[in-house]
């Protein structure tokens, strides 16, 4: 009898009523049990429910944590996209000649992977999840050419490596996910990673051997051979993560049975650290694009059963990005305990889709459901506080670092203001058997990220670049000048790590928001009170989930007017987002309104105001103003009108018009000071580099190279803002308006991840919009999207997804 035979065999199928009164009396629940519960319906799928919360809560309370749910602050590090597997959901995976295409390397290069584990540091994050694709060198010559060109045997030992060297520059602790590995591979890599994991997905043959299934072809979906590395794991001590997904056409059996199989092997190995019930979601460009998601209801069933089939004390995970809002509090009811890795910089590469929440939000929706937020590591505090069953003794000083002592939890204060514990006790060895050491990287030994600041500046752009792409705050004003003025050759360099930054932290995605402008200096001139009402109806209608309004009231016009078009677009369109007011405005309302500057933002807020705009501001000096636009408010008039906005609850974008009278220096200025305010508010949402067009009596189109092609301004500034900006604001969005679409594809390939709006004239009064029959259809920018083979989203205007 083999491992699945053996750890599926169980009685038939009961009544969900008798399988809940096994589970209230504390029994052990087998298959049959399993099946049983997930097909409750009404009142018995409730008790289940009841139960399932009682036993999480019972769980916490022996944990010593009781209403705590946690989460492991991570940084996503795919590295690679190529596997020797055929999944039919899958949108991960590249092949050789699509990376080609995008001009990327067959794997993450050392210098990219530490620039995504430093800024990830940087924000706080403790755990460097790497995900890649199964054993690609066994199906893609490239990528064992790549392999070979740079010193490592196997992808294994390339993972051993980069995983050691993660922890031994940044302190961040590995969790590897390199899929399908033998006992003897995974008790090489235990060195240097804490934790390990592999979802199981389902224990279906069907699934595996049947043509057109979603396994069929992958040989490392084998049930089999995953029960064997989930055992293997336990037998090597490794806290372990793995589970179950929902919805990928197995049966509600399969479910059952692959849940009990998962629990045997905890039970014989204590090892089984988190299990993850996830939900299927459809994919485009994937052979499952016209599949349906997971049904709720089974899926929430599925959580509660994993809950009563391994009990109080295993951790039960959903990740949070998957469901919307109000389906979070059912997979409370269902008796989750641990939202997994959330990310405050990097894309959720396997579901480039859904965007990560963020962090403060989260906080808040957990506290709506009754828990506390609390951060933990990678390995779940049970296994911190016991490092000598299973942690290698490599790992004791790392954990220990960001571990609290008592709870083992993430401790409060992170350390890491000193040399890695790796680096300062070199007795611990971080290399694995049979993995390599050799680390052929800029930052060793060649000039790279540890180079000599003005050594860097006369020598290769690249080692500056990359530099720029591991650390922004580490290159001076001089350093970012010489990227801004690059050329040719170096030009590209430049783009190429920029695009490889936006790549590895934002992800592939290409975004665009509904939206349509109404100008409200217009208000009297193009459209009246009147008109706004069914202004905001219209582009409802048309499918917008935005409207805009910016400008100055005409001085002829109450103050109250600005309060007055944000009440009426939300009387006739209460579901839409007003982006409304940029400081300049916000200060005319305070003044000539009488309201103050608090007194304005909340009266805004009473109206309907959701968010504000960051424009009304061409280059952060005053110098720049006075000649370009005088009529601007003043520098630090603008710079207190956005940080009050902030930290009245209002996010916003931010901008930069470039090409005119400023220099270099001005444009880095204006980028540093944007970060500043963004580490005092977190309320950027994006930043916006636009070209400022031709108009008579200002100089405009200057570039900043003599020479220079227009569209090659634009490159660098666009890869400039990626790099300085990164680990800051996350999303730079191209101004197509001004550079056009084939240009805008092109930045696109620069840094740049946002489209912007659409900008919808729609079928009222659309003369009242600045940028009126200038429209950016979603098919066109889906288009472009394709163009660049990546996917293409929809978003709201603070760039969450749209249900």
């Amino acid at each position: 009898m083999t491992l699945l035979d053996a750890t599926t065999a169980g009685p038939g199928a009961r009544t969900p009523g008798a399988a809940l009164a096994r589970a209230a009396a504390g029994e052990r629940l087998d298959a049959g049990d399993a099946h049983a519960l997930l097909t409750a319906q009404g009142v018995e799928f409730e008790r289940m429910l009841t139960l399932a919360a009682a036993a999480r809560d019972e769980g916490l309370r022996l944990a010593g944590r009781p209403g705590v749910i946690t989460y492991s602050r991570k940084v996503f590090v795919p590295l690679t996209t190529l596997c020797r597997d055929r999944c039919h959901y899958c949108v991960f995976v590249d092949t050789p000649g699509q990376l080609r295409r995008k001009g990327e390397s067959m794997y993450m290069t050392p210098d990219r992977v530490l620039a995504v584990a430093r800024q990830g540091q940087a924000l706080g994050c403790k755990e460097a999840l790497l995900t890649l694709g199964d054993r690609p060198e066994e199906r893609w010559p490239e990528a064992r050419t790549w392999l070979d060109e740079h010193g490592y045997a196997s992808t294994l030992d390339y993972v051993g490596a980069m995983a050691r060297l993660i922890t031994e520059e940044t302190g961040l602790l590995a969790h590897l996910n390199p899929g399908v590995m033998s006992h003897d591979e995974l008790t090489a890599l235990r060195p240097v990673a804490p934790s390990m994991g592999m979802m199981l997905e389902t224990t279906s043959r069907r699934l595996f051997e049947e043509p057109g299934q979603v396994h069929y072809g992958s040989p490392d979906k084998d049930p089999a051979v995953r029960l064997q590395v989930i055992e293997d794991a336990g037998r090597a001590g490794i806290p372990f993560t793995t589970g179950i997904l929902v919805g990928i056409g197995e049966t509600l059996r399969d479910r059952a049975e692959s849940l009990v199989a998962l629990r045997d092997a905890h039970e014989r190995h204590g090892h089984v650290q988190e299990v993850i019930v996830q939900n299927f979601r459809a994919k485009p460009q994937t052979a499952m694009r016209g599949a349906p998601d997971a049904a709720l209801h089974e899926y929430i069933a599925a959580v509660a059963v994993a809950r009563l089939v391994f009990g109080p004390r295993m951790r039960i995970q959903v990740p949070p990005n998957l469901s919307d809002a109000a389906e979070l509090e059912l997979l409370a009811r269902a008796g989750a305990d641990d939202w997994g890795g959330v990310s405050p910089l990097t894309a959720d590469h396997v579901n480039p889709e859904r965007p990560w929440p963020h962090l403060g939000e989260l906080a808040d929706r957990t506290a709506e459901l009754g828990f506390t937020l609390q951060e933990r590591l990678t390995a779940h505090p049970e296994y911190v506080r016991d490092p000598r069953t299973w942690l290698d003794p490599a790992m004791h000083a790392p954990v220990a670092v960001l571990a609290d002592p008592d709870s083992g939890l993430a401790a409060a204060a992170d350390p890491r203001t000193s040399p890695s514990p790796l680096r300062a006790n070199p007795s611990h060895s971080t290399e694995p058997t049979g993995f390599s050491r050799s680390i052929p990287m800029g930052s060793r030994g060649n000039g790279g990220f540890g180079a000599d600041a003005g050594a860097r500046v006369g020598g290769n752009l690249r080692r500056l670049a990359e530099a720029a792409a591991a650390d922004p705050l580490a290159l001076d004003d001089a350093e970012w000048e010489t990227l801004l003025r690059a050329t040719g050759d170096e030009l590209d360099t430049l783009v190429e790590t920029a695009d490889a930054v936006r790549r590895y932290t934002v992800g592939e995605a290409v975004t665009l928001v509904v939206n349509r402008n109404l100008t409200s200096s217009w208000l009297g001139e193009r459209f009246t009170l009147d008109d706004v009402g069914a202004i905001a109806s219209d582009a409802e209608d048309l499918g917008a989930t935005e409207l805009c309004v910016q400008g100055l009231l005409p001085a002829s016009e109450d103050p109250s007017a600005y309060l007055a078009i944000a009440r009426a677009a939300k009387s006739a369109a209460p579901e839409m987002h007003v982006h409304a007011y940029r400081p300049q405005d916000v200060w005319d309302l305070a003044e000539r309104g009488g309201f103050g500057l608090a007194g304005a933002l909340q009266a805004m807020r009473d109206a309907g105001v959701d968010t504000v705009p960051g424009t009304g501001v061409k280059v952060l000096s005053e110098r720049v103003r006075a000649i370009v636009a005088p009529g601007d408010l003043e520098i630090d008039r603008w710079v207190e009108g956005i940080t009050a906005a902030h930290r009245a609850g209002f996010r916003s974008t931010s901008v930069l018009f470039y090409g005119h009278a400023e220099t270099a220096a001005e444009r880095i200025a204006h980028l540093r000071q944007l970060r500043r305010i963004q580490d005092a508010t977190g309320g950027f949402t994006e930043f916006v580099p636009i070209p400022l067009p031709s108009t008579p009596g200002t100089p405009a189109g200057v570039a900043l190279v003599a020479g220079r092609a227009t569209l090659d301004e634009h490159r660098a500034m666009v890869a400039v803002s990626r790099l300085m900006l990164s680990g800051s604001i996350p999303h730079i969005q191209i101004p197509w308006t001004r550079v056009g679409r084939d240009a805008a594809a092109t930045l696109l390939r620069a840094g740049g991840d946002d489209l912007g709006g659409t900008l919808l004239d729609g079928g009222v009064k659309p003369e009242a919009g600045v940028e009126h029959g200038l429209e950016l259809p979603v098919a066109d920018a889906e288009r472009i999207a394709r163009s660049l083979m990546r996917p293409f989203r929809l978003r709201t205007t603070t760039y969450e997804r749209i249900s």
